[in-house]
């Protein structure tokens, strides 16, 4: 019987795993909210039933973060705050995203849709951080059309 546990302990320790990126699926996928909560459900079935008592509430979400291909993590802001600078004028987060990958490489309509949109999230934390000055913000609102 002894297998019977390490194989109960190995299926709880990935089951919990799959139920953490499965609750942080939901979190990021409203849309797919449903079908995913049925998945978890499930998930939480089975480890009910592998180990009786096992409390699911404790099982935090994880959640998996989308890399820039063209900017390393913490790099973005300090690029739209450069490339604002060289300009000294107000520019819209697609003349910024347009000059921070005019030597790079060139980009899919959605890959830029998805920069210009890094743009306006990293430059609204950091005003609301009190990190940008306020005459370099984007003009107009950041949507991309």
């Amino acid at each position: 019987m002894p297998k019977a546990e390490i194989a109960s302990k190995q299926a709880i320790f990935t089951l919990k795993q799959l139920h953490a990126e499965l609750a942080g699926k939901f979190l990021e996928n409203r849309n797919a909210g449903v079908k995913i909560k049925m998945a978890m459900i499930q998930v939480e079935a089975v480890m009910q039933m592998l180990q009786p008592g096992l409390s699911v509430a404790a099982i935090a979400a994880k959640r998996r973060n989308k890399s820039n291909p063209w900017f390393k993590r913490g790099t973005l802001f300090r690029s739209a705050v450069d490339v604002m600078r060289r300009a000294g004028t107000p520019m819209t987060a697609r003349e910024i995203a347009d000059r921070m990958v005019a030597d790079k490489a060139q980009m899919s309509r959605k890959q830029a849709i998805d920069l210009q949109q890094a743009v306006c999230i990293v430059l609204r934390k950091a005003r609301t951080r009190g990190r940008a000055p306020s005459s370099r913000e984007p003009r107009g609102q950041c949507e991309t059309r």
